[in-house]
């Protein structure tokens, strides 16, 4: 790898392989996901919005209360880890930029299509059986195409459509858009400009709340503004531990999740990562090899979870108790194994073996020797 002026690390990588606590806490960012879409199985067989004491319905609820309210933080924690990541896979690599959107595409696009297949036949026959699509649409021939390219929320869009949890995706191809062209800028190690795009996107963002392009943007750069303080050597491995707890206790202090929001739930999110962080820089002996194993899952359990919500509600509607039937604690854990087994068995049989196609694919065509990402 080249070095460049005035970075301390002259590779632009951290010594450390792999963030085993960053990639472990991205499947229970996942799982957070989970509970959070589980009111979707309160929603009446003849309506279109779950009913506003939800809650209620929730089985386990004390136990599980912070990921039923909370879980959709999980999204904007998705988006800083994948800054921090990015930064870390592509900065000290010289042939990066190069390989940068075939890696993506390899990464994510065939799950994303399979997904979308899957939910819009599902779709098709709750449609047929209900007179109405289940949670998203509309899903009609134009939003199909817009899923296709991921740009089903890009503001062409007249709602979430198909596999909805998908518009996250969407607004964050956007962000590596903007991360490959700075990335000959951020090889230079400017700490200043990642903090920039973080800081001008987090002001500007709540100025356009449907615009969750702009969180997006705030969310991954601060990641890869992170990344560039502790490779310029600026953080002691306490600090980390010290901002996380201490942005929790201060969130906590304002018991609500819209309070100092830059955008939603800022500080419950940085401070989640901080710890994270905080956890990996302890962990020298990467006692926590297993969480990267554990993380791969969390991409398919994301996409899987709401086509097997589709499957789940039909059976309920099928059966004498409906989808009543959902307030029993049993339905939660079929969901949440078959989520998670889902997410596990796609990654091993699916993601990896698509991915390596496509790069050996590409290869063939003589674009170079491309490694997963």
């Amino acid at each position: 790898m080249n070095s460049e002026p005035g970075v301390p690390n002259a590779e632009l990588r951290l010594p450390k392989r792999h963030f085993n606590a960053l990639d472990l806490s991205r499947l229970v960012a996942a799982v957070a996901v989970l509970f959070w879409h589980y009111l979707h199985f309160t929603i009446p067989r003849t309506g279109t919005r779950a009913p506003p004491n939800f809650a209620d319905y929730e089985p386990l609820q004390p136990m599980f209360a912070a990921f039923y309210a909370h879980g959709h933080l999980a999204v904007e924690y998705f988006w800083v880890v994948s800054g921090f990541v990015f930064a870390h896979v592509y900065l000290g690599n010289v042939e990066a930029r190069g390989r940068f959107w075939i890696a993506r595409i390899a990464r994510l696009w065939p799950l994303h299509l399979i997904t979308l297949v899957v939910v819009a036949a599902l779709q098709m026959d709750y449609l047929a059986q209900n007179g109405r699509h289940f949670v998203f649409g509309p899903n009609d021939a134009w939003h199909f195409i817009l899923n296709l390219g991921l740009a089903h929320y890009w503001g062409f869009e007249k709602g979430m459509s198909f596999n909805g949890p998908s518009w996250s995706l969407s607004v964050e191809i956007v962000a590596y858009a903007a991360f490959w062209a700075l990335l000959p800028a951020l090889r230079q190690g400017r700490f200043g400009l990642a903090a920039g795009v973080a800081l001008a996107a987090a002001l500007v963002a709540p100025l356009f709340p449907s615009l969750k392009i702009l969180a997006c943007l705030a969310y991954f750069f601060a990641g890869t503004a992170a990344y560039l303080a502790l490779l310029r050597g600026w953080t002691r491995p306490w600090l980390p531990a010290a901002l996380g707890g201490g942005g929790l206790i201060l969130a906590a202090r304002f018991d609500t999740v819209s309070a100092l929001e830059f955008p939603q739930g800022g500080l419950w999110v940085l401070s989640l990562f901080a710890l994270a962080l905080a956890v990996d820089r302890l962990d020298l002996d990467d006692r926590l090899a297993f969480g990267k194993r554990l993380g791969d899952a969390s991409y398919g359990t994301y996409l899987w979870h709401f086509p097997i919500q589709l499957v789940i509600v039909m059976a309920l509607d099928a059966l004498p108790g409906g989808r009543a039937l959902s307030q029993h604690w049993a339905v939660l854990v079929i969901y949440l194994a078959a989520a998670l087994g889902a997410g596990f068995a796609s990654h091993r049989w699916i993601e990896r073996p698509a991915q390596r196609a496509i790069l050996s694919a590409s290869t063939r065509l003589g674009r170079g020797r491309l490694a997963p990402a």
